[in-house]
Parts: C-alpha cells; sequence; structure tokens
C-alpha cells in the first residue's frame, strides 16, 4: 500500500471532517488508496511509538476512510464495482469485504428516526487493551480473535455507542439481561473484557468450534449480521492495521436525510 500510496501522490495532511468525497469511480478509487495508504502509515507511525492515543491525524485518515466507504454502501453494486476493478491489487480484497459488511448493515439497519439526542456515546477502550481481550477469550473458549472484534465492532463500534439496543441489549457485546445472566461468567456487561469473554463463551456454546457461522446467527439472529461481521473479520485477520484503522472510526447514524455524524474525531 505504501508504494501504492506514493504513485497516487497521497497528500500531506488528512482531509478535514466534512470534505466533499470524489465523484466518479476514477476518483473515487484514487481517494479511497491513498486515504487508506496513509491511514496504515500514521498506525505504523503511532504503534511504535509510546502515545496511548491515536493522534487527530490518524483519525482523521481513518474518518475519510470511513465515510467514503459509507457513502459506496449506499450507491449501486454497479458503483461499487467499478471502484473496485480501480483499486490497487492489494486493497482490492480489503475493500470488496467491508463493501459487503457495508451492503450488510444498510438492509439490516433501515434509517432510524430517533432524534440524535438520544443516543449516548463514549470513548472505546483503547485498541491495545481491547486486543489483549480478544485474545485471552480466544486462548480460553477458542473463538477467533478477529470475530470477537468484529462483534464488538457491529455491535457497538468497539464500545463508543453507549445506549442500550431498542430490544434491551446492554453493553459494549450488546447482551440481553437474560442471555448474560447465563453466559456472562458473574462479570459487569458494560466491561469491556468481561463482555468479550461473555460473548465468546456464549459463541462457543453456540458451536462456534463446529460451524461459527451458525453460532453468529444464534448471537443475532440475521444472515445480514452474519455476513457483516464474517467480512470485517476477514479484514482484520488479514492484517491488524485494519483493526486499529476501525478503531478510530466515528459513530455515523443512518436518519431519513442521510448518514449523521455523532461523535468527533
Amino acid at each position: 500500500l505504501a508504494a501504492a500510496s506514493a504513485a497516487l501522490a497521497v497528500p500531506a495532511a488528512a482531509p478535514p471532517p466534512n470534505a466533499p468525497l470524489p465523484a466518479g469511480a476514477g476518483a473515487t478509487a484514487k481517494r479511497l488508496a491513498a486515504t487508506t495508504g496513509s491511514l496504515y502509515e500514521a498506525i505504523d507511525a503511532w504503534r511504535a511509538s509510546d502515545a496511548p492515543w491515536a493522534p487527530r491525524e490518524l483519525r482523521l485518515w481513518a474518518l475519510d476512510q470511513q465515510r467514503l466507504y459509507l457513502a459506496l454502501g449506499l450507491r449501486r453494486r454497479s458503483d461499487g464495482e467499478a471502484v473496485l476493478r480501480r483499486l490497487p491489487p492489494g486493497l482490492r480484497r480489503t475493500a470488496r469485504d467491508v463493501l459487503v459488511a457495508r451492503r450488510a448493515l444498510v438492509r439490516l439497519t433501515p434509517p432510524t428516526r430517533r432524534p440524535l439526542s438520544s443516543f449516548r456515546t463514549g470513548p472505546a477502550e483503547p485498541a491495545p487493551r481491547l486486543l489483549r481481550h480478544y485474545r485471552e477469550a480466544e486462548r480460553r473458549f477458542r473463538v477467533p480473535w478477529n470475530v470477537l472484534a468484529a462483534v464488538n465492532f457491529v455491535e457497538t463500534a468497539f464500545g463508543k455507542v453507549r445506549s442500550p439496543s431498542t430490544a434491551g441489549a446492554q453493553g459494549p457485546m450488546q447482551f440481553l439481561p437474560s442471555t448474560w445472566r447465563a453466559y456472562g461468567l458473574g462479570g459487569d456487561v458494560h466491561d469491556p473484557r468481561d463482555a468479550i469473554l461473555g460473548a465468546a463463551n456464549y459463541l462457543r456454546a453456540s458451536g462456534a468450534s463446529r460451524n461459527l457461522r451458525r453460532a453468529l446467527y444464534a448471537y443475532n439472529h440475521s444472515d445480514l449480521y452474519v455476513d457483516a461481521v464474517l467480512a470485517y473479520a476477514r479484514v482484520i485477520g488479514r492484517d491488524l492495521r485494519a483493526f486499529y484503522g476501525f478503531h478510530a472510526w466515528q459513530v455515523f447514524v443512518r436518519t431519513p436525510a442521510g448518514y449523521r455524524r455523532i461523535t468527533r474525531p
């Protein structure tokens, strides 16, 4: 990606939060490749430093990448394919999986008419700490860490979304109270480590070692949900920088008027 980014003349600074998005497949592919290359370079530099939190420039690159994918996820499939064909080969497979996830989530979650003020948000647990929780859960329950990360991402944007679901599910892995009592291992449903271990326990009990797709369906009874989780898990599993990039994404709410961002980079 670094070589591809250099060839595409990556800008020195990330676009501002509401920078206009490009029109046309060629311009969109060029921007997505350049942004992803710059994001991954920023992630490499941050992980090599001692800074505990991702710098603002990294979060701005992540926001630009996210806005591009959100827009593509709403467009016709043929538009997305036209963009994919123009991407560097090293990015094409990743972008295809992200679009699979985005299209599934668009179909799964129609626009909300709830006021934006009704959504509660907060900071996510730091990415390195979450990674330790996923890997601990994988060791204990034999559920792939990247699948747990993808569930955490799809459910609450790694814990940034603090509001309970319309069904009453709570915490960063979104458990109903009855399910948490059965599988939560006596922990706190709002604690990231406890919630991740509880989710791994539930997925194992649902047969994750034999049929991961069926176990995820037990977690959320929707094939679209399963498609989105597995697509994001593939991306995260191929390149750890994708996990750090997704962790830096913001929270958007889809309304009848379009996406509205409710957290700041």
